[in-house]
């Protein structure tokens, strides 16, 4: 049985042995989006939410997300982040936020669970301080854009969904 599996002889979950893997500089990239009514769209875009600053707290949540994601995703590894940066983009076209979240280690196993997280727990925060306005926005779009570093490789989201190495 491989060691990097989450299965061990006997079938019981545990954590994957990354004792024997070399440390390297690890990149992930992951996005989602929040979909919401012009109007509320506009509020954000005005500073006119009654919460206050509704990007800045959702960055900072993100921020702590990405650092906290072994406590929140069962087996995963506790890392030593070098980078967490959370952004987003007003889409008015859409009527969305865009939220890209950018992760790095150095370590000896990937970053792409944190920068999910970051983008999860980002747009949780925007849909919990816009609910009493617009209870019907949409989280969407959560999705790993690039990873790079590591034994498999450099990995990114090709344009309709399809992965390219």
């Amino acid at each position: 049985m491989s060691d990097l599996t989450h299965l061990d002889e006997r079938g019981n979950a545990r954590m994957v042995d990354i004792g024997a893997k070399d440390e390297t500089h690890r990149i992930a990239i992951a996005s989602a989006a929040v979909y919401m009514q012009p109007e509320t769209l506009q509020r954000i875009a005005d500073g006119t939410v009654p919460k206050g600053d509704v990007l800045g707290v959702a960055r900072v949540a993100g921020i702590m997300a990405a650092k906290r994601t072994a406590e929140l995703i069962p087996l995963c590894h506790p890392l030593m982040l070098t980078k967490v940066a959370v952004d987003f983009e007003l889409d008015p076209e859409r009527n969305a936020v865009r939220i890209q979240a950018h992760v790095e280690t150095v370590g000896k196993t990937g970053v792409e669970m944190e920068a999910l997280t970051a983008v999860s727990i980002a747009a949780l925060t925007i849909y919990d301080m816009l609910k009493a306005v617009d209870r019907g926005m949409v989280i969407s779009d959560i999705q790993l854009e690039e990873k790079r570093g590591g034994k498999s490789g450099d990995w990114r989201r090709a344009a309709r969904g399809q992965s390219i190495a």
